[in-house]
C-alpha cells in the first residue's frame, strides 16, 4: 500500500484531549447493513486507504450495531506502514438493562481491542440508553480508572447524551469526557437549545452526525421531485431524515428553498457544493470539534467533494441568508417533538 498522502493544505485539525484529529471524520455506520449497499472486503479497504491517503486519518465505528466496522478498520490499520498514524474512534453502547461491574466494563474494552487488533483504544465513546438507571455514572467511573490507571484508553467521549446528563457527568468527573456525539445540521439544530452552553461551561466539544441528513443536503436533491418516504431506493438514513424534513422541520418546497440558498452561497465561495456549505455551517460553531460524514465504503465516494468543506468560512451575509430560510421552518420545534439530542432514540 502506498503511504504517500495527497493532503489538502486547508485541512483543519483540532485537539480532543491529547488526540489531534481532522475536523471531518469518516463514519462507518453504513457497514451495519446491506440497506446502504454492499461491497467486498478488499474494495472497502482500498477505499479506506484512499481516504487515509487524502488525509482522513480518523474513523468512527462501533461493534454493537455497526456490523463489522471494528474488524474491517482493525485489519486496514494493521496493513499500514505506521498503524499509529490513524485514529480509531469506537463505542460501547448499553441498550439493555445491565449490572455494571468492573469485570463487565473490562470485558467490553477487551472485546473492542480484540476486534480492532490492538492493545490500546484511541477513543472510546459511551452511550447509555436508560437515564432512570444511573449506573452510567458507575460505568464512567470505571472508564476513568481504565484511562488513568490501566491506560488502555487514550480519551473518553459520550454518544447521544442530553445536555442535563452531559453537564452532570462533566461535573461528577471533571476532565474525563472530551466530547459528545450528537445530531446537528441545518435541519436539526437542537444543540443550540442549551447543549452549546454546557459545552462552553464544561470545556466539551461536539462530534456531529446527520450533518448532511443522509445526503439530502447535497446538489443531487436540488430541483428534484419530492421522494416517496417509503421508497425502497432510500437508505435507512435518508428515510429517517426525510421524515424529519417533511413531518417535523417543514415541507419539500421550503427544503428546496434552503438548497437553493446553499447553492448560491457555495457559488460565491468558488463553486463549493451544497454539502460543503452545510458542513461548513456546522463547523463554524465554536462548540463543534468535528463533523462525522458517513461513507458507504466500496459503494460511493465523495472524499474529494468533502475536502472542499475546508478552506473557507461563511460570512455574516451567508449566515443571514441561511437564517432567513430557517426562520420559515419549524426547526425550533424539533426539541419539543423529539426531546434533547438523542431523545428520538429513547422515545417509548
Amino acid at each position: 500500500m502506498n503511504p504517500t498522502k495527497k493532503i489538502n493544505d486547508n485541512r483543519e485539525f483540532i485537539a480532543l484531549g491529547t488526540l489531534i484529529v481532522p475536523r471531518i471524520i469518516v463514519g462507518l455506520w453504513q457497514l451495519s447493513s446491506q440497506a446502504w449497499g454492499s461491497s467486498s472486503t478488499g474494495r472497502i479497504q482500498r477505499q479506506m486507504l484512499k481516504y487515509y491517503n487524502a488525509g482522513y486519518t480518523a474513523f468512527d465505528m462501533v461493534a454493537d450495531h455497526y456490523g463489522s466496522s471494528e474488524t474491517l478498520f482493525g485489519q486496514f490499520r494493521q496493513s499500514l506502514p505506521d498503524p499509529r498514524s490513524v485514529i480509531g474512534a469506537t463505542k460501547w453502547c448499553v441498550f439493555q438493562p445491565t449490572v455494571i461491574t468492573r469485570a463487565v466494563v473490562d470485558a467490553q474494552i477487551e472485546e473492542r481491542k480484540e476486534r480492532m487488533l490492538t492493545n490500546h483504544i484511541d477513543f472510546l465513546q459511551f452511550h447509555w440508553q436508560d437515564y432512570e438507571d444511573r449506573q452510567y455514572l458507575d460505568a464512567l467511573r470505571h472508564l476513568q480508572d481504565i484511562r488513568d490507571v490501566a491506560r488502555s484508553i487514550t480519551e473518553v467521549g459520550l454518544v447521544n447524551f442530553d445536555a442535563i446528563r452531559m453537564d452532570e457527568i462533566c461535573s461528577t468527573y471533571p476532565g474525563l469526557v472530551v466530547s459528545n456525539q450528537v445530531p446537528f445540521s441545518l435541519i436539526d439544530t437542537r444543540p443550540l437549545d442549551g447543549m452549546d452552553d454546557v459545552c462552553h461551561r464544561q470545556g466539551v466539544k461536539l462530534l456531529t452526525y446527520g450533518t448532511l441528513c443522509g445526503g439530502f443536503l447535497s446538489d443531487k436533491w436540488l430541483d428534484a421531485d419530492e421522494p416517496d418516504l417509503y421508497s425502497t431506493t432510500l437508505t435507512p438514513s435518508q428515510r429517517k431524515y426525510l421524515d424529519i424534513i417533511l413531518n417535523g422541520w417543514g415541507n419539500w418546497d421550503l427544503f428546496q428553498e434552503l438548497l437553493t440558498a446553499l447553492k448560491e452561497i457555495g457559488d460565491r465561495h468558488g463553486g463549493r457544493s451544497v454539502a460543503n456549505v452545510a458542513t461548513r455551517w456546522v463547523l463554524d460553531h465554536d462548540f463543534v470539534a468535528c463533523v462525522i460524514v458517513g461513507v458507504r465504503m466500496g459503494v460511493s465516494d465523495h472524499s474529494e467533494d468533502n475536502d472542499k468543506a475546508y478552506g473557507f468560512t461563511l460570512s455574516k451575509e451567508d449566515m443571514n441568508k441561511i437564517e432567513r430560510v430557517l426562520d420559515k421552518s419549524r426547526g425550533k420545534d424539533l426539541y419539543r417533538i423529539l426531546g434533547d439530542c438523542g431523545g428520538e432514540y429513547r422515545m417509548k
